[in-house]
């Protein structure tokens, strides 16, 4: 029994001390949540009426979303019709928030007509003419080669521009070679851009009477006129776009993918039961039929303009699309994951904004520790008051059992993104109470046989076995409480019930590990065998049986 009780406290205590060392030489560390590191906690409510069922899936599509994003341990909970989404940790939080409540409505329009920004102003009034000395651009048709050309991905065909195309921008078959390139088949014509007479009143042709705003009612089934803008929501040109041809729902995945020097394309693939639509479309445009007479089918995001890209093939593989254009690594990244994770069935407003700063989180970490460091001095006052070497021993087993959470609450931390919030920092302070009524109930028990006239070599076996089946008993309490409260609840009270019933267990390991066998060490060693008020035990009587 000494034997087995000294190989299983060595085998504990290697085990603690190896894991504390790995973790610290590793470097990790838990993962705080949004009240101890700071971040950033939004509450979205739907713009219209809304059932049950498109809520939870717009907060699925959230939560796939915020895991794209790579934010670890988000909140997202529901309040009525009202979702809140907790993000920690996050810097960039228009980014977040953007990508958080987009609506993400994407559509694919033929381009009509492309208005460059300085007629604007002459689109929303047909009768402005142009100012003397300003070049208005025509397309004529010009014979083009008919061979097939190849071109580095990336590059800009030269007629792109007379599209309104930023540098770079077209839609393309992907071909995997050695040289990563792009096979392209140049069109029967090609259309130029010419500059026109600057004495000449250039009218915008088909837009007499067309809205620039985009209604919602004829968003659809109507020709409507949208912007492109770049990064700082500067309008860059201006589409007349035909009625849509196909939606998002067509796709079924997006990447972001970086092809040649520096160039950013996003890759998306097709259901099988859209590719057939997509293809219709793309074969009018590379046709340049009259649905698209400018070649270009436009990508729509939430009433913005996203790409143009020119169609160079009849058709596509479904995966091997490509959309390229003037995309930086985020740009192309964001627009990936949002077409990845879909659009959410509701519109969603943000009503609530707040941003929880970093020294503040600190701050809370801070009283956490603080209160957790005076509530186990109090502890171990108690208990080396009124156990002395034994409440020592309940000390060093807290000690086991603290290396070990540490450990693990670090590892799932940087693997598996378990945060570690205020809550669960209480509930780690509260264990510490579970783990010491785990010794006193052992030590009341040996304290009980002594009284009856026992020695404590004789008596710490048998006080072990009867304490330690209360100690379970107590324990599995604790843990169904625990479980309950993690299955039922959301938020901070789960991070709560979850890490008191870690510790639970973790105190049921070290008091059958570790506190019998250095407990029955020290209670049968020769140097204290006869002297129990060391162990806070009282004196035998004269002629009690030993």
């Amino acid at each position: 029994m000494r034997r087995n009780g000294l190989f299983s406290l060595i085998f504990i205590v290697v085990l603690a001390g190896a894991s504390l060392v790995g973790t610290l030489v590793s470097g990790n560390s838990p993962l705080l949540g949004l009240d101890l590191q700071g971040g950033v906690s939004v509450v979205l409510q739907p713009s219209g009426p809304v059932d049950d069922n498109d809520v939870s899936d717009a907060i699925a599509i959230i939560r796939q979303r915020i895991d794209g994003l790579g934010v670890a341990e988000p909140e997202i909970a529901r309040q009525g019709d009202a979702i809140v989404v907790q993000l920690p940790g996050v810097k960039d939080r228009d980014r977040a928030l953007e990508l958080v409540g987009q609506t993400a409505r994407l559509r694919f329009r033929p381009v009509l007509q492309v208005i460059p920004p300085e007629l604007v102003d002459l689109a929303n009034d047909p009768s402005t003419t142009v100012p003397d000395g300003t070049d208005a651009p025509t397309t004529t048709s010009a014979p083009a080669d008919e061979s097939s050309t190849t071109t580095t991905a990336g590059d800009t065909s030269p007629d792109e521009s007379g599209y309104g195309l930023a540098p770079g921008e077209s839609a393309a078959p992907v071909f995997q070679t050695d040289e990563t390139t792009t096979t392209t088949t140049a069109p029967e014509t090609a259309s130029t851009t010419t500059p026109a007479d600057p004495d000449d009143n250039v009218l915008v042709p088909g837009l007499e009477g067309l809205s620039l705003t985009p209604s919602e009612d004829n968003v659809d089934d109507s020709p409507v006129t949208l912007g492109q803008y770049d990064s700082d929501g500067n309008e860059e040109l201006r589409y007349q776009l035909g009625p849509t041809e196909a939606t998002g729902d067509i796709l079924s995945g997006a990447d972001a993918r970086l092809e040649g020097l520096g160039t950013w394309v996003v890759a998306v693939e097709v259901r099988s039961s859209g590719i057939d639509q997509f293809n219709e479309i793309a074969g009018q445009c590379f046709a340049k039929q009259p649905a698209c007479p400018s070649g270009q089918l436009a990508i729509v995001l939430d009433d913005e303009v996203v790409s143009a890209p020119s169609i160079n093939a009849p058709s596509f593989a479904r995966d091997a699309i490509s959309i390229s254009g003037s995309f930086t690594e985020s740009e192309a990244k964001d627009l990936a994951l949002v077409l990845r994770y879909g659009a959410l069935p509701v519109e969603l407003e943000p009503q609530q904004t707040q941003s929880v700063s970093a020294t503040l989180g600190k701050d809370a970490l801070d009283a956490g520790v603080t209160a957790g460091i005076v509530g186990l001095a109090l502890v171990f006052l108690y208990m080396m008051i009124y156990y002395r070497l034994l409440g020592f021993v309940a000390m060093c087993s807290l000690g086991v059992s603290a290396a070990l959470l540490w450990s693990i609450i670090a590892y799932l931390g940087e693997n598996q993104g378990l945060a570690l919030t205020l809550a669960g920092v209480t509930g780690i302070i509260v264990s510490i109470g579970v783990a010491v009524d785990s010794n006193v109930v052992f030590y009341e028990h040996l304290k009980e046989d002594v009284s009856r006239g026992r020695s404590l070599r004789t008596a710490v076996d048998g006080s072990f076995s009867s304490a330690f089946s209360t100690i379970v008993k107590a324990d599995v309490a604790s843990l169904i409480g625990a479980a309950t409260l993690y299955m039922l609840t959301v938020g901070p009270v789960r991070g709560f019930a979850l890490y008191l019933g870690m510790s639970t267990v973790l105190d049921l390991v070290a008091s059958y590990f570790f506190m019998r066998p250095l407990t029955v060490m020290l209670v049968k060693s020769k140097r204290f065998q006869d002297k129990p008020k060391l162990f806070g035990m009282p004196k035998i009587e004269e002629g009690a049986p030993a």
